[in-house]
């Protein structure tokens, strides 16, 4: 079974290690300071070396390293994935850009005609990470006030009327609760384009219903084995309902060292630093199904000692529940040497895996170390430790 590896874009910038909780040194909106290398300061002026140059550099490093692609996240502290996509597609040649939005920020239509803008700029290398939204502060921050089950019927909405849009012969017409449109459709020279494939997000039941109507990648945070395995079944029982066989893709940080020791080690480091977590405040204050999961999930931790604090999260060898301490982002990730994390990998896969987006501080660093070191133990390597529990 051929499996796709995504690398995460560092869209908000780039913490130079996990031990410098929150510290941007590299890209994102950070001002030209001393020490800051995109953009940075040189014998007293700007250095010309922009966020998007450090973008590109990440791109370069990952299609080399064997990734497929990237995902583009969008927060309120990001910049855009449409435009990020569109100026790093003459820095690769086959590199696909998943980019990740919220519909209702964007008409279904405007969606149709960017979408088949780039597909024709790029010979078809963008795909969808479709989010409905995880509510509190950072939804109002869009001014967005619709409500968790709403927001899931209005995705299923858009994406079919950009679905009918894009594939009309004809004018398209459609009448929903959130859209209306009347002779739609997109014009000749951008017809034809090839339709991206969808990672659909979401563990509410709203999500995964939607996500069984339009989705090619039911997408998920990782996960304890037991959870990860309950969820993909719900998704695999409600797909078998309306006659379509779901994809699975989980969204992972690794932290991959030569030796385990090594690999808690810079653990054990960052979790020793003082400050606060790296993840933003209102993610917690929001309805996000999948967060609440990972928080509580987290929770059934191994019980370790005091001298050994930062391995409490552990919830099964190797998966590690404190990532969201050290930088802004899910609760999950793998943490061990190469072989282990590649072991984990590979249980996944067996799990019914077919795509990963998978993630490190720094991006750039980590990118080269899990394309050199992990990604080739997965292409025939042996792998083989003690299972998940």
């Amino acid at each position: 079974m051929p499996v796709d590896f995504y690398w995460r874009m560092a869209m908000e910038g780039d913490q130079p290690s996990l031990r410098r909780k929150g510290s941007a040194s590299r890209g994102g909106f950070v001002p030209d300071t001393a020490g800051a290398l995109a953009p940075g300061i040189r014998d007293g002026r700007p250095d010309g070396y922009s966020h998007i140059d450090y973008l590109g550099e990440v791109a370069r490093a990952t299609e080399t390293s064997g990734f497929v692609g990237a995902l583009l996240p969008s927060f309120p502290h990001t910049d855009d994935p449409w435009a990020a996509a569109a100026a790093l597609a003459r820095e690769t040649g086959t590199y696909r850009f998943m980019i990740a939005f919220q519909p209702g920020f964007l008409h279904p239509v405007q969606a149709a005609r960017m979408t088949a803008s780039l597909q024709l700029a790029t010979g078809g290398r963008t795909v969808y990470n479709i989010v409905s939204g995880g509510g509190g502060p950072q939804q109002l921050w869009w001014g967005d006030k619709v409500d968790h089950d709403d927001r899931y019927t209005r995705t299923s909405e858009f994406l079919d009327v950009l679905k009918g849009v894009w594939h009309a012969d004809g004018s398209y017409d459609y009448k929903g609760r959130f859209y209306q449109v009347e002779g739609g459709g997109l014009p000749a020279s951008l017809a034809g384009q090839p339709f991206p494939e969808i990672f659909f997000s979401g563990s509410s039941k709203a999500a995964i219903e939607a996500a069984g109507r339009h989705a090619d990648y039911y997408l998920s945070w990782l996960e304890p084995l037991p959870a990860l395995a309950a969820k993909f079944d719900q998704v695999r029982e409600h797909s078998a309902g309306i006659g379509r066989t779901p994809k699975f893709a989980v969204r992972l940080d690794v932290l991959a060292r030569e030796t385990e020791e090594e690999a808690w080690e810079e653990i054990r480091r960052g979790w020793a630093q003082p400050g606060p977590a790296a993840t933003p405040a209102f993610i917690g204050l929001g309805d996000s199904v999948g967060w609440r999961r990972g928080q509580d999930l987290a929770a059934d931790g191994n019980g370790a000692g005091e001298d050994d604090a930062h391995r409490v999260p552990e919830v099964s060898p190797n998966v590690w529940g404190g990532f969201h301490v050290l930088r802004a982002g899910p609760v999950f990730g793998l943490v061990g040497d190469y072989r282990q994390v590649a072991a984990r990998l590979d249980e996944l896969i067996g799990l019914g895996v077919e795509a990963f987006v998978l993630g490190g501080v720094p991006h750039l660093e980590e990118a080269y170390r899990v394309g050199a070191h992990v990604l080739p133990l997965l292409r025939g390597g042996v792998v083989a430790q003690e299972p998940l529990r």
